[in-house]
């Protein structure tokens, strides 16, 4: 859902400066990305230091609430439909409007863009029935909401499993590869149906990936070998992926900037993939509507960004317009609602 060199800037990265995260706390962050279940004596093991020393940095962030490990179902292995919205309201409104979409349990990543009047949403649903409930009957209908838009979600380029700071060079490809866990199994369009412990096993992991098994026992009714053999299961299924959000001050990154595209249908797969590998790009993803390919994009400042635009962006094949917002205030990741959150996730949309 991003990382920089603890003195200077990156080669290729959008980043530079000074940061909070030391070059270990940039490597454990990407560990955790590509399992965030491992056992800390196995990360510590690829990192080269000892198991306490593994275990103090990641206590000590999840404590200062700088980062935490979350456990989350895939739309699409579950054949989930996401929606991204956008809601247009009166400046007086926007706030209110936007803490009621975040209180929305099939609502996330809730935005409240340039100017107050834009909220940026995206919502699931899990049919298109489902979907006519959601955008024409659920969303906040009152005076203050003057407009909503929504386009379906075609295809993710970068997102899910993959985390910004998979693109930072923390691990090299061998700590990479000891780390990463086999591939979940190939079954395009397949859907998974979750039963009411598999539900209750995700709302645990979502609000901590790293959950212990007894309690996640305790949570589904299940014994802590049946926890572990579903964990497998979901994980293999693609089901189950983990992410992790953190504190995006202490990589240095001081604009986080929504982009809509529009670009030639003809273009739009190579444009979308030559989007989804720029190191500023934290999500990807097509979608319907004029404004057909969307990305996340994060930026030290303004004057970064500038240059981002008029360069990367600008010499991505098919481009006819663009539209940019910068984000003024998160409300709500990919995980659940909670009071206190880090400063933004450290990862996508």
């Amino acid at each position: 859902m991003s990382d920089v060199p603890v003195q200077g800037r990156a080669a290729g990265h959008p980043s530079g400066g000074t940061t909070g995260f030391d070059a270990l706390d940039r490597r454990l962050v990407h560990a955790l990305q590509l399992d965030g279940r491992a056992p800390f004596s196995r990360i510590a093991a690829v990192l080269g230091v000892s198991d306490q020393t593994v275990a103090r940095r990641y206590t000590r962030h999840r404590t200062n609430g700088a980062l935490k490990v979350l456990g989350l179902a895939d739309a699409r292995a579950l054949g989930d439909i996401e929606w991204m919205v956008r809601v247009q309201c009166t400046p007086d409104a926007a706030a209110s409007v936007a803490e009621a979409l975040a209180r929305r349990t099939d609502t996330s990543w809730v935005s409240l863009m340039s100017g107050g009047t834009e909220i940026a949403a995206v919502c699931r649903a899990a049919s298109s029935d489902d979907s006519d409930a959601l955008l024409l009957q659920k969303l906040p209908r009152t005076p203050s909401v003057i407009g909503v838009t929504a386009h379906c979600l075609l295809h993710e380029f970068f997102g899910g499993p993959q985390g910004l700071i998979s693109k930072s060079g923390a691990l090299t490809d061998a700590q990479i590869a000891e780390l990463s866990p086999k591939p979940p199994h190939d079954q395009p369009g397949a859907g998974v149906t979750l039963t009411d412990a598999d539900r209750r096993l995700f709302d645990a992991l979502a609000r901590d990936g790293r959950t212990p098994l007894g309690e996640l026992a305790a949570h589904t009714g299940w014994s802590p070998s049946t926890v572990r053999r579903r964990l497998a299961e979901l994980r293999a299924d693609g089901v189950l992926y983990f992410d992790v959000d953190y504190d995006l001050r202490q990589f240095g990154y001081g604009v986080m900037v929504a982009l809509w595209l529009s670009v030639a249908p003809a273009e739009l797969a190579a444009a979308g993939e030559a989007l989804a590998a720029h190191p500023e790009v934290a999500f990807a993803c097509a979608t319907t509507g004029p404004h057909n390919l969307f990305a996340s994009v994060l930026c030290r400042n303004v004057g970064a960004l500038y240059s981002y635009l008029t360069t990367r962006v600008a010499a991505l094949p098919g481009v006819r317009a663009m539209e940019s917002a910068p984000r003024i205030r998160h409300l709500k990741g990919p995980g659940p609602l909670v009071l206190t959150s880090p400063a933004g996730a450290g990862r996508r949309r």
